[in-house]
């Protein structure tokens, strides 16, 4: 089986477009659709044509462009059942553990509410490959529009027990704030210091902070290491469980300039 083939662009003012492409089927998914022109333009520059849409929630800056890329290719556009009315053009719905293949790479769900109602990922287990969209982000967690924060650590609990090597593909460059909220709340870090410098050089040359891996995440990332000792002294919450300290974080992160 070849390994699969990914294009990483910008959309709109901070969205990420992925395409993946099955070099063995043809078979090429835009994760998410947040806008048009820039998805045609990347899928045109590799001769990919577009065949579905893997839609991980309802938001218009990652359902935008669905009906449009529907009718310019005839794309079959996978979305959370639990979301289904929201998400224009749906073909087929698919809940937490479903199973399908891409090609001959298997692809797995994963439900994670929090950032909206029904929000899913996309796994391709055979491939160390998640499409974490606005759940996961590289130092961050997804704002909570929809669900409480208990539900979002229910979820991040589902994305911690892949492997390390588990390269994660997210949905928005809010990668430079999410690590100086993170200093502010594990400064003592020295992984995290240096990959926020290391953050600070690509940004500064105009290079994408995409994708991540499960193992820096769970090194770095503060809404990964609630358990850790240095964070909940921090806090003040060294007697609190983690559900409590990841929600102590999520306010934080919404009030952090």
């Amino acid at each position: 089986m070849k390994p699969l083939e990914i294009e990483v662009f910008t959309c709109r003012s901070d969205n990420y477009g992925v395409l993946v492409h099955d070099p063995e089927s043809g078979l090429t998914a835009c994760i998410d659709a947040p806008e048009e022109g820039p998805i045609v333009t990347a899928a045109e520059k590799r001769g990919w044509k577009i065949t579905h849409i893997f839609t991980t929630h309802h938001h218009t800056d990652h359902v935008e462009a669905n009906l449009a890329l529907k009718e310019r290719y005839g794309c079959e556009i996978i979305g959370p059942i639990n979301e289904a009315v929201a998400i224009p053009g749906l073909d087929r719905t698919v809940g937490d553990g479903d199973e399908f293949q891409f090609g001959e790479h298997p692809v797995r769900v994963f439900e994670t509410p929090g950032h909206t109602a029904g929000h899913i990922c996309f796994h391709f287990p055979e491939d160390k490959i998640l499409f974490a969209a606005d759940t996961l982000f590289a130092l961050g967690c997804g704002r909570l529009f929809e669900r409480t924060a208990a539900d979002m650590w229910h979820s991040f609990q589902k994305l911690a027990v892949l492997p390390d090597e588990t390269a994660i593909y997210f949905g928005h460059e809010y990668t430079q704030s999410n690590a100086r909220f993170a200093l502010s709340v594990d400064g003592s870090n020295e992984v995290l210091q240096r990959r926020a410098r290391q953050i600070d050089e690509l940004r500064a040359e105009g290079k994408f902070t995409i994708p991540t891996m499960m193992g820096l995440e769970k090194e770095t990332n503060p809404f990964l290491r609630v358990a850790d000792p240095d964070i909940r002294r921090h806090l003040v919450m060294e007697g609190a469980t983690n559900e409590d300290v990841f929600a102590e974080l999520r306010k934080r992160k919404d009030n952090f300039k």
